[in-house]
């Protein structure tokens, strides 16, 4: 640990610890674990993707319904960036943490499959994802590779190929529920794990924020790496207000190293 700054190494080394000793692991990752990727986050000053745009304006459930081109206007740039974006450091980890015999399962709230880019297999995505699309009329479901190179290259708003209606992106608008299954499960896996990790989440979204307050409730340990102050960070048992992909990487390592 000789390359981690002496004010991180104690508290990185409990981490590691708590880590160590526990076998039901579930992490919780936001918008954050994924800006060293190269994907921006929603509140970060100046370069989050709410500072230009209203949620409501754009990436709502209504406004999808009325003026849908607004929708696919404010998407297309992030599109590009998600299909051209890597795993970073912190990804890569807790892949890695999947292979070491633990019950890992990851919650994310974005979007971007770099969780599976990784490697993680285990991962339940909250907020959907961009890999398919469903009919808004006929609701078939479609993959959204078979468009997406007119939609980047034109601008060309995806259509149903059987009834000519618009393809939504299966992901979770401003106002739409959560999808049930996916949501179940992440109650469950937080209500039954020893240990919850926060990474890369501000927890200002509901009801995903209310997780690990459910873990904690039933016991579990919580570790918080997130680079503003999170509603929880009082109830856990350490806080790292620091760069997700540079801390995760280090706890995996020294619970790796002490494994050997």
């Amino acid at each position: 640990m000789g390359t981690i700054p002496s004010h991180l190494v104690q508290r990185i080394q409990q981490a590691a610890d708590i880590l160590g000793n526990c076998k039901r692991v579930t992490i919780l990752t936001g918008a954050g674990i994924s800006t060293s990727s190269g994907i921006p986050d929603f509140r970060s000053p100046e370069s989050g993707l709410w500072e230009k745009y209203s949620p409501l304006e754009v990436a709502s459930l209504a406004t999808f319904r009325y003026t849908p081109d607004i929708f696919f206007h404010w998407l297309h740039p992030l599109a590009q960036i998600i299909i051209d974006a890597h795993p970073n450091p912190a990804h890569i980890a807790l892949a890695d943490l999947e292979k070491s015999r633990r019950d890992i399962t990851i919650i994310t709230q974005n979007i971007d499959g770099l969780h599976q880019k990784a490697g993680s297999t285990h991962v339940l995505e909250v907020h959907g994802n961009l890999r398919t699309l469903t009919c808004v009329s006929c609701f078939t479901q479609q993959l959204a590779e078979a468009y997406l190179d007119d939609y980047i290259k034109n601008r060309t708003i995806p259509k149903c190929p059987l009834c000519d209606h618009i393809l939504k992106p299966d992901v979770v608008l401003m106002g739409e529920q959560l999808p049930a299954r996916t949501w179940l499960k992440a109650q469950e896996t937080s209500k039954h794990c020893e240990l919850m990790i926060v990474a890369g989440s501000s927890l200002e979204v509901l009801p995903v924020a209310g997780l690990p307050m459910r873990a904690i409730e039933n016991g579990a340990h919580l570790i918080v790496v997130n680079k503003s102050r999170t509603y929880i960070d009082v109830r856990a048992d350490i806080v790292f207000h620091e760069n997700v992909a540079e801390i995760l990487p280090m706890i995996v390592q020294e619970v790796s190293c002490e494994n050997h």
